[in-house]
């Protein structure tokens, strides 16, 4: 376990006292196949099961009586031929003695305390599934098909379960500093490896390596592409060629399953061109100006509001907009280079919490989703607290497709120059994006060094290591 009993005992607590009544059920995950059984993925737990028991072994399952208190850990012994082919394990339950759950109880005895549980009248509180054996698991337990899971997920626990998790512990800032400390070893490699005949697809790869070297995994798919105007442009075999810009978006767990994501976009050959580093700019000063706004007491809704208006004003600058900055941003007219939300929580997942539903980690009876082209992609917008984990990641792009659409349908026409935006067609995108801790007076990067994020920095940083070439083979 990565933190003492007493911390995971205080979590369970204060979430039976959240709930207050009934059987709480949480799932941890099994091991999943990649192509037959006996060739899995890496085992990830699940992050709420980890974040209450700290329990990293596949196969286990929890029960929670939220009005007695009590606590059972579920799960199968090993038996001799897991023992032979992946080593003894501690028990089941020794790893209930070590996270100071009452007691432990077989799965035959899970189901049927949950079964009786349910019979009985008691309302059985459990998590919006997100895998399919949970799912049946689920199905098996309560009878209720896969399909109407979702809505019939505890409400109760899951504001219980936002409510705790989203406010990070000293304990856990630590953690995700390492995360951090990894992700500037990833994308400082990546900076070192722009360079042309470098192919995408290995720069990604020496990025997961790193993140396996120095943790558990990457903390999701990385995005490494010189067509940084698709947002969630994985590597391909393509190599680097000279002139374009290379973004990289990607961070890494550590062995404890806390995350890091940051973004950087460099020139391939070491340089910006003058049209790069005018966009190049306005992405840095967007990102500078969410950080000196970011405060417990703000909302990150009107943080991504104040960059998109910085934004709007430097592209009519550029010519590449025009008309009342104001009417602008209220009409959406920036979402044509911006599609997507200033930044997400972060913590032990990459999108913290996301399969809780984002509306319920996002947003408060204050700030409530909007359906605009943009602004619908904000993950994060509520109110700001000390202790919250967000990233601070603005973007301008040129998506071909996207500029063909609004300029056929007459999209914000008013304050669109698409003569001017036409001449962008093949510049791809920008983005720059680091993790944001909200500290009592403000907040602050997370990570003892900062990824080079200023044009001439990564310039100079990529110079400097012209001659370096550890990773490459």
């Amino acid at each position: 376990m990565l933190f003492s009993k007493e911390t995971y005992v205080e979590r369970r607590q204060r979430l039976c006292e959240s709930v207050s009544n009934g059987l709480i059920v949480l799932f941890g995950n099994n091991e999943s196949p990649m192509n037959y059984p006996a060739n899995a993925y890496k085992y990830r737990q699940d992050s709420t099961f980890l974040y209450f028991f700290g329990e990293h072994r596949s196969g286990l399952a929890a029960l929670l009586d939220a009005e007695s208190g009590e606590v059972w850990l579920a799960g199968d012994e090993i038996d001799i031929d897991d023992i032979v082919w992946y080593g003894s394990v501690h028990s089941v339950k020794a790893m209930a003695e070590e996270t100071g759950a009452k007691g432990c109880i077989d799965m035959a005895t899970f189901e049927e305390r949950v079964k009786q549980a349910a019979q009985a009248g008691r309302r059985v509180h459990f998590l919006p599934p997100y895998r399919h054996d949970t799912m049946l698991a689920i199905t098996d337990l309560l009878g209720i098909h896969h399909s109407k899971q979702r809505e019939a997920a505890s409400l109760e626990l899951i504001h219980a379960v936002v409510k705790l998790r989203s406010l990070k512990s000293e304990e856990e800032i630590v953690e995700l500093e390492k995360a951090s400390a990894i992700g500037y070893k990833m994308h400082t490699a990546a900076m070192r490896l722009c360079r042309p005949g470098v192919t995408e697809q290995y720069i990604g790869g020496v990025l997961e390596g790193i993140a396996l070297a120095y943790g558990s995994h990457v903390s999701f798919q990385s995005i490494v592409s010189m067509h940084g105007e698709i947002l969630h442009g994985y590597p391909s075999a393509t190599p680097l060629e000279k002139g374009r810009l290379l973004l990289c978006d990607a961070g890494a767990e550590t062995n404890e399953n806390y995350c890091s994501d940051h973004t950087r976009t460099s020139p391939i050959g070491g340089k910006f061109s003058t049209r790069q580093r005018e966009i190049h700019d306005i992405v840095a000063d967007c990102h500078d100006l969410a950080l000196s706004h970011a405060r417990p007491g703000v909302r990150w809704w009107d943080v991504h509001y104040a960059v998109c208006r910085l934004m709007t004003d430097r592209l009519k600058e550029l010519g590449l907009m025009k008309g009342d900055t104001e009417e602008s941003v209220r009409a959406g007219a920036h979402a044509l280079f911006l599609p997507h939300g200033l930044g997400h929580m972060m913590g032990m997942d990459v999108h913290d919490m996301e399969g809780l539903g984002q509306i319920h980690v996002g947003y408060d009876e204050e700030t409530r989703p909007s359906s605009q082209f943009g602004i619908n992609a904000l993950r994060f917008a509520r109110k700001l607290e000390v202790g919250h984990v967000v990233t601070d990641e603005p973007g301008i792009y040129f998506i071909p497709d996207l500029i063909d659409l609004w300029q056929r349908e007459g999209i914000n026409s008013e304050f669109l120059c698409f003569d001017k935006i036409n001449e962008y067609r093949d510049f791809g995108g920008v983005r720059i994006e680091d993790d944001v801790l909200i500290t009592p007076d403000g907040c602050r990067f997370l990570g003892e060094e900062t990824i080079p994020y200023r044009a001439l920095e990564v310039e100079n940083y990529m110079a400097e290591h012209a001659d370096a070439s550890p990773f490459i083979l």
